[in-house]
């Protein structure tokens, strides 16, 4: 392969996977390699000529002694995460594979631990006066109600979700009001709507998760890919949520908006040790303002949408993991994007 930069992308089966795949296909510099804890990931079958690797589960000890094991026999370059689960284990252990001239993308272990913990996150802005939803932190049945309640549930629909979330799992928006009927025959089953009562009910005599508790955004939502750099933020794309699909979303458009941009460059400011790609969704308030929904310590999935663009995100991400100079964006607006399925077939 001569001088081409040998980079491993774990999660090929993850929702992004296949169009990650594609991304840094389009650069010849790079050799790439998939690998996935499922044998049949998706992305194992886009493209005859990238490798693919079998890998334990992030939580089988063996894990991160077999993938600095296949690094080093393969002469991998960059490792490239896209599982969440994958992302602890590679933080705690970066140095391991650093030691051996392996790049891995991913952010320092507090940064990611800060990040990806909803409760954590919203209690560090608050204390370093950035403005996030109101909120309280419920630990079993009883907090969870109380504090329902003091966000004036029955007249305004309150969210709850886990701290630590694992996709739209424990998600749901308390709503009194909401039409019933409505929710039967016009939602689908996956709605996240539901009362208190129905969430008791659910809940019973079981230990619930630490939970955040907080007041219901109404308004648009927005989604932010982001590259960041020791703390610095480099790249910065918004985009709209006009449709979603399982909390992925299928279109939308990028936009330009300074509020949201000064917001998300506030909150990347008082969190050293981000690197890498970061994504953030934000929703407006009842009182008209952009606030953080959530945050993702790893490259978001729909951020190869920037393709449209003419900006090629997770090449970008690992050219700035072996420290290349990224140009300036040229554009960040103008472009929508529609996704779809595709399918991949193997001999079963």
């Amino acid at each position: 392969m001569g001088d081409k930069i040998k980079v491993l992308m774990t999660g090929a089966g993850s929702p992004g996977g296949p169009g990650i795949i594609q991304a840094l296909k389009k650069d010849n510099k790079i050799h790439l390699h998939a690998a996935d804890a499922n044998p049949n990931a998706s992305g194992r079958y886009i493209f005859n000529d990238c490798p693919f690797y079998k890998l334990p589960w992030a939580s089988d000890d063996n894990f991160i002694g077999f993938l600095l094991d296949l690094c080093i026999e393969i002469g991998i370059d960059v490792i490239f995460p896209l599982v969440t689960k994958e992302l602890f284990e590679l933080s705690i252990h970066k140095k391991k594979f650093l030691k051996k001239g392996i790049k891995v993308i991913v952010s320092d272990e507090d940064a990611l631990f800060l990040v990806n913990n909803k409760c954590s996150i919203y209690k560090h802005l608050k204390d370093n006066k950035i403005e996030v939803p109101e909120f309280y932190i419920a630990n079993n049945k009883k907090e969870l109600k109380e504090a329902v309640i003091k966000l004036n549930y029955g007249k305004v629909p309150v969210v709850i979700k886990p701290c630590i979330g694992n996709g739209s799992r424990g998600i749901r928006v308390l709503d009194g009001t909401a039409d019933r009927f409505d929710l039967l025959f016009n939602q689908k089953p996956t709605s996240i709507f539901s009362t208190l009562e129905e969430v008791m009910t659910s809940i019973g005599d079981k230990e619930i998760p630490e939970i955040v508790v907080s007041e219901y955004l109404p308004g648009a939502e927005l989604t932010i890919d982001t590259i960041v750099k020791n703390g610095a933020l480099i790249d910065c794309l918004i985009r709209t949520r006009a449709s979603i699909n399982s909390g992925i979303s299928t279109s939308g458009k990028f936009i330009e908006n300074k509020e949201v941009y000064e917001y998300v460059n506030k909150i990347i400011s008082v969190i050293p040790g981000l690197n890498g790609p970061v994504g953030f969704q934000v929703k407006k308030s009842a009182k008209g303002k952009y606030l953080l929904l959530e945050s993702n310590p790893r490259i978001q999935g729909t951020s190869v949408a920037a393709l449209g663009l003419g900006i090629n995100l997770p090449l970008r991400a690992v050219n700035q993991a072996l420290g290349i100079a990224l140009e300036k964006l040229s554009r960040n607006s103008g472009i929508s994007f529609v996704r779809y399925y595709q399918e991949a077939f193997y001999d079963s």
